[in-house]
């Protein structure tokens, strides 16, 4: 019997997995539980615990601990870059060697965080590169067995930024790597704190305000990002200073992760003065966000092309923090010679976890059995008696309602222009609210946009919302033909839907898409059909549970959320607890 223990540590989203003989048990980031900090780079200890309790195992059990972080991997790309750079790179290769200390020390404690005797625990180790879990994250959990084209790519992890395989069967073969400083990750973060969003993980707001920019710094672009035939892609580091050292994972007094700053001065001479967070949004910041969206796009197109060349297939299997753009995305479909694109929901690097665990059981341990994820929902679940003792603690009124008549009752509010929380289930794994920890309105309403933003999300009023469609539907609503039950593509609607449609069409056409089939979340399938039944119209708006924070939780994370802003009421299984 195998037991593996996934991790992503040390890096931001930290997270969690348990695989038992090649089954997914569950996965959960760290900034869902504990302390609660976005994209938290803290060793995963409460995402420890969790998995290995939700499966009803001890850490004593675990035969194999798998760590999405291999120091000792392309030694060549590092030395070559402090032989070219010896006053930048002295900190980062400081920061190496604390790094693989630190990952050492924790690896020794976890008896310890775990409550346990050290002379019980005997798993092993098993270190993975950083990009070939992204990779293995994504294709063994695929339902691909033929030959199969990976990449991954982002800002950097184990020095690298992009990495090219050739996947089959249960073995993946790496076949090209860029490495830094050149990154497209670099790139569009550069750019974002250009912008003014200089917060870890911001970059989907420049994907946001894209749209409502005109391509006005085409040429600047160009000249900061080329595409390269033989080396992907070349990043102009005259205007671009890479991670030159500091701990990695660091955070500030208010739990935030620390962001060096990965412009130089010399970019200011060509786009004028970077927008100071506080200040308002110009067309000037918009016509970069529009610029930068389309030199990414470019310039990713331009990889995929390589990557067909090298492996000639209609599938990839795609990961990295790029992979979580959206945009791209759906043009890939569009464009590329791939025809079929696997992405599994935590794209990002909480989902190195998965990688390095499947990594585990199929390439170290060479088991032949495949594991196929085909939906999100792999988070802890909180049963009626939690769910009631949190509610008797709030102070709100509730009532507890059959299935049907929760279903009718909430469409029907939803119909109304309600806008509700819905807490169902297991909790969503990854970064996207997926129908268990959602918050849903009617997608027809002109004002829900703005009111969503305004009085719930408390967020920026150009940011758009998702659609979720009956998955059979999908095709009336939108122009591409796509099934994306992880929200993973940014379609466009049909121009006879955009005004029918108001709350969740983007300034350019365009929607977040989700597909909800029956078979993988019947209960929120069921509450979208019956809002059908009421409005002739397939889907409704959702948007995450949260509002600054991370995805809610626990039923007393949901309690306090909706206690701060105005959601009208909350659906908590099948309690329904109204404000009025």
């Amino acid at each position: 019997m195998s037991i593996i223990l996934g991790l992503n540590a040390f890096h931001a989203d930290s997270a969690a997995c348990l695989v038992v003989d090649g089954k997914l048990t569950s996965a959960i980031a760290e900034e869902r539980l504990g302390e609660r900090l976005k994209h938290s780079p803290k060793f995963p200890v409460e995402a420890i615990r969790r998995v290995l309790k939700d499966a009803g195992v001890h850490l004593r059990d675990v035969t194999h601990v798998a760590i999405a972080k291999d120091s000792a991997s392309n030694n060549l790309g590092k030395a070559k870059y402090v032989i070219q750079h010896p006053l930048q790179s002295a900190g980062a290769v400081v920061e190496h060697f604390k790094r693989r200390r630190k990952t050492s020390s924790m690896l020794d404690k976890m008896a310890e965080i775990c409550g346990e005797d050290p002379e019980r625990v005997t798993f092993e180790s098993v270190f993975v590169e950083h990009h070939l879990a992204h990779i293995a994250s994504s294709y063994f959990l695929s339902p691909f067995e033929e030959a199969t084209a990976g990449l991954s790519y982002d800002a950097s992890g184990d020095f690298v930024s992009l990495m090219a395989a050739h996947c089959e069967g249960t073995t993946i073969r790496p076949l090209s790597r860029v490495f830094l400083p050149h990154s497209l990750g670099f790139f569009y973060t550069a750019l974002c704190q250009f912008i003014g969003f200089d917060e870890f993980g911001e970059e989907y707001k420049v994907m946001g305000l894209a749209p409502y920019g005109e391509d006005a710094y085409a040429v600047v672009m160009n000249e900061l990002l080329k595409p390269d035939n033989e080396n992907w892609f070349r990043l102009n580091t005259s205007y671009f200073g890479m991670h030159d050292g500091g701990e990695s994972g660091a955070v500030d007094v208010q739990g935030r992760i620390k962001m060096g700053l990965l412009y130089r001065p010399e970019l200011e001479k060509k786009l004028g003065a970077p927008r100071k967070r506080a200040d308002p949004l110009t067309q000037r910041e918009k016509n970069i966000a529009r610029s930068c969206q389309i030199r990414f796009e470019d310039i990713a197109s331009s990889c995929f092309q390589k990557l067909h060349r090298l492996v000639p297939s209609k599938k990839i299997a795609l990961a990295g923090g790029c992979a979580l753009n959206g945009v791209m995305n759906a043009r890939l479909l569009r464009e590329s010679p791939f025809t079929q694109c696997y992405i599994q929901p935590a794209a990002s690097d909480d989902g190195t976890c998965l990688g390095a665990a499947y990594y585990c059981y199929h390439q170290v341990l060479g088991q032949k059995q495949r594991f196929h994820m085909t939906h999100a929902y792999w988070g802890p679940e909180y049963g009626e008696n939690e769910i009631r003792l949190a509610l008797e603690s709030s102070g709100f009124r509730f009532s507890l309602l059959s299935d049907e008549n929760l279903i009718s009752n909430t469409a029907k509010i939803i119909a109304d222009g309600k806008v509700i929380g819905w807490y169902q289930g297991r909790s969503e794994w990854g970064p996207r609210a997926l129908g268990n920890r959602s918050i849903l309105a009617n997608p027809m309403l002109p004002n829900m946009k703005d009111l969503i933003n305004q009085k719930v999300k408390r967020r920026e009023s150009f940011r758009p919302f998702a659609p979720s469609v009956l998955s059979e539907y999908a095709d009336t609503y939108f122009e591409q033909s796509i099934q994306s039950p992880f929200m993973m593509h940014v379609v466009k609607l049909r121009p006879e839907w955009r005004d029918r449609l108001p709350a969740i069409t983007h300034v350019d056409g365009t929607g977040r898409l989700q597909t909800v089939e029956r078979s993988c979340n019947p209960r929120y399938y069921a509450l979208i059909e019956a809002f059908f039944k009421i409005t002739n119209v397939a889907m409704v708006l959702n948007t995450s549970f949260n509002e600054s924070e991370p995805i809610v939780d626990t039923p007393e994370q949901a309690l306090a959320c909706f206690r701060r802003n105005d959601l009208d009421a909350l659906c908590m299984g099948n309690f329904f607890v109204d404000k009025c």
